[in-house]
């Protein structure tokens, strides 16, 4: 290969990893900050909620996990908290209206901060479509099914058998979502009191469904062994029953999201993250107690499960009361989709790796209005089109993997040096004033200096290979190399399920190798000292609560089907047409040509590679503000 070759893909390789420049403005917003800690809560509860008890509740039990629903919902919570730490670090560090995008962006690199806004686009664009499709489906169980049987009768089947596509066109699922999209228009304060309101309404609905449901329990639904007992599916549907479920949780991300529109993000956001997911992984365990005691899990209706289950105890009238409750409680989660989406495309476009045109924000309403009509219509399209099992194992993956990259960030930026960190950090412990101490007290050892942050511990410094190292690279390897070894054992553990149980030599030897792997890889990070000097919110336990939360994320992609794998892959090759074709050129951070303006002109023959124009770069960010903030309004 020839240096020039060399030098063309070192400069294709800088370009994918350049990273989105945090500047001293960056809280400055051209939407409104109207939001309260209540405000944000409540939006993560409507969201969770309404998305897991009455869209994904049904599906589980009767398709994937019985009974033993209760513990994938349990196990998802779990890697939803850890997940949802991470997010509170970033969010509150970084409040911008990208979530995972923007903190993958800042930390890692343009191109898988542009893979993750992808596949929250992807998640955002699916929750609202089967959101609105089980709208549909709680209205229908009103009227006992009389409008698919109309539609049917009246229109004709779309298909029969498909995995992709619905058996009749939904046009209620249409409506509905368009007609909160245009919601979602008007203002985020509206909005905002508007999902109060149901939000409020939805929990005094489950309050009543907690009772009525426990008062026609039977603990007969649980033990019948005739129909698998707990585990009809075995702890392998668990599992699959736990990795879909995750989705119920993926509202946390719209506190996330919401970030630069609330009033005081640093404190809001961990607040309203903590406090939003202790309360609904405490109502999905209650719910779904009451649900599969109640009638047999194989009699549950997946598109309507609790008004169907109250219809064949016999108490119609709770049956109605719980429909129309249901109908407030989608309702919240389809706002909540529907307020992520746009604001996601706004914050890619913005940064110039989507069509500009879905960064405009309308000047009387704050809010990003092309990127609301446009993706609304294609949501209220798919609700109408797709089924609602098809959506939501398919969005589930986009979120497993944007929630994992968003872990391996965390570890990142706590061992980043910290010429590299773009965040601000308190000042460094000052040695006390030399007047004061006497001779022999004024020698003492200095505290931990920002400068030792991603640097091996003093006791340390003689292991050979890690030396050799520049500061927050051996983190950065050891993170890599840890995700791929988890990977590896998880699909081992997963798939060699049935061979570790015979003890077959090599799966074990496999296990063993794998989970020394990432003890070693866990290890390299703690020789190296951590920076803990961020002023905003930071979660303890770093880099052990990440590395969980990608274990967690990691094993239940694994429980995915292979389908919904296809689908991610020609959607990721979707996106990567978009990113190659237009966001690589468009970016604001593709400064090397013209991005300062014109400083000298040269017109010899000599060539100047791409890594010397990058330092150019670098130092006349450091030197020259003014003009990097000209280059941005230029761009």
């Amino acid at each position: 290969m020839t240096s020039k070759a060399v030098e063309k893909l070192t400069c294709f390789w800088s370009t994918l990893n350049r990273k989105k420049t945090v500047t001293e403005d960056y809280q400055e917003t051209p939407l409104n900050r109207c939001l309260s800690t209540f405000d944000i809560t409540l939006l993560g509860i409507g969201q969770m909620v309404g998305a897991g008890i009455y869209v994904l509740t049904g599906t589980v039990v009767k398709d994937l996990a019985g009974p033993s629903v209760v513990l994938s919902y349990l196990f998802a919570g779990i890697a939803a908290i850890l997940s949802a730490l991470c997010y509170a670090e970033f969010g509150a560090r970084f409040p911008k209206a990208g979530s995972a995008y923007s903190y993958v962006y800042v930390t890692i690199g343009e191109f898988w901060g542009f893979i993750i806004g992808w596949n929250i686009v992807l998640e955002h664009l699916l929750g609202a479509s089967s959101v609105g499709r089980a709208w549909s489906g709680a209205l229908d169980s009103l009227f006992n099914g009389a409008i698919k049987n109309g539609t049917l009768a009246h229109i004709g089947y779309l298909s029969r058998g498909s995995v992709w596509l619905s058996e009749y066109p939904d046009f209620i699922a249409f409506t509905v979502c368009l007609a909160i999209f245009v919601i979602i228009g008007t203002g985020a304060k509206f909005t905002m009191n508007f999902n109060n309101v149901f939000t409020i309404i939805n929990v005094v609905v489950i309050v009543f469904l907690l009772c009525a449901g426990f008062y026609f329990a039977d603990g007969k639904n649980w033990s019948n062994t005739n129909h698998g007992g707990f585990f009809p599916y075995g702890f392998g549907g668990t599992l699959s029953g736990a990795a879909t479920c995750f989705f119920a949780y993926i509202g946390f991300e719209g506190i996330a999201v919401s970030g630069e529109e609330v009033k005081a993000p640093e404190k809001s956001i961990p607040i309203a993250t903590v406090l939003s997911l202790t309360i609904v992984t405490f109502l999905y365990v209650l719910v779904t107690i009451a649900l599969t005691l109640m009638v047999p899990y194989y009699e549950v209706e997946p598109s309507a499960a609790f008004p169907m289950a109250f219809a064949t105890r016999g108490a119609v009238w709770a049956e109605y009361i719980v429909a129309i409750g249901t109908l407030f409680g989608i309702t919240t989660a389809l706002i909540g989709s529907a307020y992520s989406l746009p604001r996601a495309i706004y914050s890619m476009a913005s940064d110039g790796l989507l069509f500009r045109v879905f960064a405009y924000v309308h000047p009387k309403t704050q809010t990003p209005i092309w990127g609301i009509l446009t993706f609304g219509l294609i949501a209220a399209l798919m609700a109408l089109l797709f089924e609602i099992e098809t959506l939501v194992e398919f969005m589930s993956i986009g979120t497993l993997l944007a929630y994992t990259i968003v872990a391996a960030s965390v570890i990142i930026l706590r061992y980043m040096p910290v010429d590299k960190c773009q965040f601000q950090l308190k000042p460094e412990d000052q040695v006390q004033d030399d007047a004061q101490l006497s001779e022999e007290s004024s020698i003492i050892k200095k505290s931990k200096s920002h400068d030792d942050f991603g640097k091996l511990k003093e006791k340390l410094k003689s292991i050979p290979v890690l030396r050799k190292l520049e500061p927050g690279n051996a983190a950065i390897i050891a993170t890599l190399l840890m995700i791929a070894c988890i990977v590896c054992f998880n699909s081992t553990l997963i798939f060699g399920f049935p061979l570790l149980e015979s003890a077959t030599w090599w799966v074990v030897l496999f296990l063993v190798f794998f989970g020394a792997a990432i003890v070693l890889c866990y290890l390299i990070m703690v020789a190296h000292e951590k920076n803990d000097a961020f002023v905003t919110f930071q979660i303890p336990l770093v880099p052990l609560i990440p590395t969980l939360s990608m274990f967690c994320n990691i094993a239940l992609m694994m429980k995915l089907s292979y389908l919904t794998w296809i689908r991610l892959g020609i959607w990721m090759g979707v996106g990567l047409l978009v990113y190659f074709c237009y966001g690589m050129w468009h970016s604001l951070e593709n400064r090397s040509v013209g991005g300062y303006g014109q400083v000298v002109t040269y017109a010899g023959d000599a060539s100047v590679s791409c890594s010397t124009i990058s330092k150019l770069n670098e130092e006349i960010r450091e030197q020259q503000p003014a003009a990097h903030d000209e280059g941005l309004d230029g761009m």
